[in-house]
């Protein structure tokens, strides 16, 4: 297509320099009011090559380039030859048209070597006095915009503009796809505005990569209402240009608005596509509205668009994550039935589901599925199984099938490590772990916070203090930052095995760091000072946490009365009950249980009666350890069967059967 090289008038070129002079100052262009009126050749392109003679079998290559430039089946062209040919025609006489130049840094520039075209475009017109076109100046400010230069790019237009010619679509949409390459979305939007003004119109592609841009930066309201402005200057959307907006709804959440939008889209004319369905369907899932998104894919089907395996595998994999696994398996056979071939990720889904429901067997035999499919396992259809065989202490078949996925050349990751490694600290084989764990590196693992906190959580319930403490410190020294959850673990630990004040020493050095501590800290050492014989401390430690702003919890009420009664306080305890329903926080059976055997002990028989009904009411019962001090308290005559009858009911825990 030729352009027309209309002229205008003065003051519309004065309305694009003045606007497009104020947009915002680029880190990498400076300013750009400076550039508009500076030639961008004397700050930017270098010559790279010089000229010379050629033989006239060379003359005779460059005849036939010449040729070939001209027509149009040129696709490619290697810097060398795009010199040498660009050498040959300012040699020629006469010139080439500007038009031949033009193709060659068409050419050229779909090449990406962009300082070539502009450096060849400034000799073209230096060193051979031909004018630059419309065509030849919107080449320039394509390449100024892909090298980032936005400054030169529309220092390009200025004298666009100043030799009278009229910007296109084109010319408009290379600097609108500049600037949203460097995230200046909200230039875009502006040029945008003002090319429509100017009853220059976007085509789809630019209106495309300005909402993309928008949404980009989550302002998804701003990108809807410029498809607005733009469809009622007679602009037409597809599908591609909403794409991105109901993308972001989704991974946001946000479906309620992405199914408004659709039936919009609807309303619009516009022809969905699977790839949309299946976009609102996976955010449905994601968000647990499984009917919802059943109701949709129904829909789907109704309007005769066909579901593919990534639509397939967003329901499967939302009701395998519900616990549902048996409409998942069912959902599989469908897919199967409708000839939709299952990948590796619908596989994944419902390994996983199985794992997780205790169904190790079907998970395993879905493995065996995937390989008579001829569908390659991959990380996380390992991790899964091993995580499986982890869960029931069939560690050997889980470290078999680590070795199996290496032989298959899966590598494991963090997570398959993690989960081998954890399932030795449950089963107490904490040094077969720390034998897996100084193999990670070999392997080109790192490991991370999970790790070490596992790790240390196993020393220290298998009693191994001091290796607990030395992995903590190897974890520090490496960099690898310790988590909340890692310091909990460790206070915990020394707590329970006598540590204190070494706890307390870590506790102040947390609090010094500035780090927001949260009420499960404090819990864990409240819990410790009790323990301790240091309920006192434990009490003035709990009426500070308001000060700190930190919410005691069930549980860090819980700890302190369980202290308030081992120092037979007991009067405190309940006064601290009732104060924590004050504060809106229900006690829970280990609240109630606590509290029923402490005035037991006490032989406050009418208070463990009144506490008793009370847990009942709140549909809670008694456990094992209040259903065995009473059977000792009837054993030795301290208690009547009655109390045994007041406590039995409907809800009296499975446990005292065995104690009958």
């Amino acid at each position: 297509m030729i352009m027309m090289m209309r002229r205008r008038t003065p003051r519309w070129n004065h309305l694009i320099i003045s606007r497009f002079a104020r947009l915002p100052r680029s880190p990498e262009t400076g300013t750009l009011r400076n550039a508009f009126f500076q030639s961008p050749y004397e700050f930017f392109c270098e010559r790279c090559f010089s000229s010379g003679a050629s033989s006239s079998s060379s003359d005779r290559k460059i005849s036939s380039y010449i040729e070939i430039l001209r027509s149009g089946l040129l696709v490619d062209i290697k810097k060398d030859d795009a010199v040498a040919l660009f050498q040959s025609m300012v040699r020629s006489r006469p010139l080439p048209t500007v038009i031949d130049f033009n193709r060659l840094f068409g050419l050229v520039a779909k090449t990406k070597q962009h300082l070539l075209v502009l450096d060849l475009c400034k000799q073209m017109e230096l060193l051979q006095g031909i004018a630059h076109n419309i065509y030849t100046l919107t080449i320039m400010i394509n390449c100024f915009c892909r090298l980032r230069k936005l400054g030169f790019a529309f220092s390009v237009m200025g004298k666009m503009l100043k030799l009278g010619y009229e910007p296109d679509t084109v010319t408009f949409s290379t600097l609108i796809n500049g600037l949203c390459l460097e995230g200046r979305v909200s230039g875009a939007v502006e040029l945008v505005d003002r090319m429509v003004e100017m009853e220059v119109f976007p085509n789809l592609i630019t209106l495309n990569t300005i909402v993309n841009g928008l949404c980009l930066q989550d302002r998804l309201s701003e990108a809807m209402a410029l498809i607005d402005r733009m469809m009622a200057n007679g602009c037409q959307a597809d599908i591609v240009t909403y794409g991105p907006i109901l993308n972001r709804m989704c991974k946001s959440g946000n479906t309620a608005s992405a199914l408004d939008l659709l039936r919009k889209i609807e309303d619009r004319k516009i022809k969905l596509s699977v790839v949309t369905y299946s976009m609102i369907i996976d955010g449905l899932c994601k968000d647990g509205s499984l009917e919802d998104a059943l109701c949709l894919f129904s829909e789907m089907e109704t309007k005769g668009i066909k579901a593919d395996v990534f639509t397939y595998n967003s329901l499967i994999g939302g009701f395998c994550n519900a616990g549902r696994w048996d409409d998942g398996a069912q959902l599989l056979r469908d897919m199967i039935r409708r000839d939709i071939t299952p990948d590796v990720v619908t596989f994944n889904a419902l390994i996983d589901s199985f794992v997780k429901e205790g169904k190790l067997t079907e998970a395993h035999e879905l493995y065996n599925e995937i390989i008579t499919r001829g569908i390659d396992p991959n990380t996380i259809t390992y991790s899964s199984l091993i995580y499986g065989f982890c869960m029931e202490n069939r560690l050997d078949e889980a470290n078999q099938m680590m070795n199996l996925m290496v032989s298959k050349g899966c590598n494991p990751d963090i997570v398959t490590f993690n989960t081998l490694i954890n399932g030795y600290c449950k089963a107490k084989l904490v040094d077969d772990g720390m034998r897996l764990f100084r193999q990670m590196s070999l392997r080109g693992v790192v490991a991370d916070t999970v790790t070490y906190s596992t790790l240390i959580q196993g020393f220290c319930q298998s009693g191994k203090l001091d290796v607990a403490k030395e992995v903590f410190q190897e974890m520090v020294s490496i960099g690898v930052p310790p988590s909340l959850l890692t310091y909990g673990i460790l206070l915990d630990g020394l707590c329970d095995n006598g540590e204190l004040e070494k706890a307390l020493e870590i506790l102040d050095q947390m609090q010094k760091s500035k780090m927001e501590l949260a009420v499960g800290i404090y819990t864990i050492i409240i819990h410790g000072m009790c323990n301790a014989g240091m309920v006192d401390d434990a009490w003035d430690l709990f009426c500070s946490l308001p000060s700190k702003g930190v919410k005691p919890n069930v549980k860090t009420y819980t700890v302190m009365i369980s202290g308030l009664c081992k120092k037979k306080s007991l009067h405190e305890a309940k006064i601290l009950l009732r104060k924590m329903e004050e504060d809106g926080i229900a006690p829970n059976d280990c609240t109630y249980n606590t509290l029923i055997r402490a005035h037991l002990r006490g032989r406050d028989i009418s208070t463990s009666v009144e506490l008793i009904e009370e847990m009942k009411k709140c549909r809670f019962s008694a456990d094992a350890s209040t259903i065995k001090l009473v059977m000792d308290m009837l054993v030795d005559g301290r208690l009547d069967k009655s109390f045994l009858d007041m406590l039995s009911g409907p809800f009296l825990d499975k446990s005292a059967s065995s104690l009958g």
